[in-house]
């Protein structure tokens, strides 16, 4: 039949065992590998003598950004 064990004042059974080492193995590599949180990447400010300039600016990194997203592709 099954080896038990006595743990804690219970008997629990080998494969038991088996199944929680196994859990905690896999799960700690997945956590251990999943790495941190993304941050958000700041772009430093937009210094523009007129609000025209501004926007300007603002519309060319944001096409610069889809080109670049369209040749990754």
């Amino acid at each position: 039949m099954v080896q038990m064990y006595n743990i804690l004042g219970r008997q629990v059974g080998s494969h038991h065992l088996a199944m929680g080492v196994l859990a905690a193995l896999f799960s700690g590599g997945y956590f251990a590998l999943s790495g941190g949180s993304k941050k958000p990447v700041q772009t430093p400010p937009i210094n523009a003598s007129s609000p025209d300039e501004a926007d300007f600016i603002q519309n060319f990194l944001k096409q610069a950004d889809a080109d670049e997203k369209k040749e990754k592709h």
